[in-house]
């Protein structure tokens, strides 16, 4: 097996690992639960799974896989903090999205080849991407699964 693909079959399988942890835990979780801030003031647990949601499915777009499938998320969850927009989708509406955003994710990933993993995002130039290489769709991947980890340790606190 040559690097690249040891590489990006670690990084997928780190990613994976993070993402069944999280799921399992939420499903573990009652919608009640969801709803209660992670500390006094902060962000609720419902507002966490939106923002990861929205996060992941713009994930296509970055790696040149296609549109999101829920643009109406970003506003709600990447651009306004938890508790200033008036109305978002129920726990069950956000459960729904979450399984298709990372059934989606599943199987495009699949398909991608580990030469495809080790090339420019969509969120930079060519000539950057020539200045930095490692900042590839790997690494895109790598921050997201960090993020995700990040957002999983405070979904724990709801335990």
């Amino acid at each position: 097996m040559d690097q690249k693909t040891v590489l990006t079959k670690a990084v997928l399988n780190a990613w994976q690992i993070q993402l069944d942890r999280t799921t399992k835990f939420i499903n573990s979780l009652s919608d009640e639960q969801l709803q209660n801030e992670i500390a006094p003031g902060k962000n609720r647990g419902v507002y966490l799974v939106g923002h990861l949601a929205a996060i992941h499915d713009a994930l296509p777009e970055i790696l040149g896989l296609g549109k999101k499938a829920y643009p109406d998320l970003h506003p709600i969850f990447i651009e306004a903090p938890d508790k200033t927009v008036g109305k978002i989708p129920s726990v069950s509406e956000l459960r729904q999205i979450w399984t298709k955003v990372h059934d989606r994710l599943t199987n495009e990933f699949s398909e991608m080849q580990p030469e495809t993993w080790f090339t420019r995002h969509e969120s930079m130039t060519d000539a950057d991407f020539e200045k930095e290489p490692s900042r590839n769709k790997l690494s895109v991947l790598l921050t997201r699964t960090n993020h995700l980890a990040y957002h999983f340790g405070q979904l724990r606190l709801l335990k």
